[in-house]
């Protein structure tokens, strides 16, 4: 997501939250803002993080499908196309 400037905006938040933020601000060293910016930038990494997933799983079926459709077409004109010997009656 590109970086954009910043707006400023007043939420309000549970008590218990906002001392959530205040801690991780002074662990990081860092502001409530910065906090809150890089916990909505991880959620929505994990957002787009998901939706990829989904789709590559979406596609593994699709491609297996069409693998398998293949597959058993080319088996099927592999023994129309083979002349087997007869046996011999020894």
């Amino acid at each position: 997501m590109p970086e954009s400037k910043a707006a400023k905006v007043a939420i309000s938040l549970p008590k218990d939250l906002l001392e959530v933020a205040d801690r991780l601000a002074k662990e990081r060293s860092t502001t409530r803002s910065a906090v809150i910016v890089d916990l909505l930038k991880k959620e929505e990494e994990a957002r787009i993080q998901a939706l990829m997933e989904e789709g590559y799983r979406e596609m593994a079926e699709e491609n297996r499908r069409i693998a398998n459709e293949f597959f058993e077409k080319d088996v099927a004109d592999f023994f129309k196309r083979t002349k087997w010997d007869e046996p011999t009656n020894g």
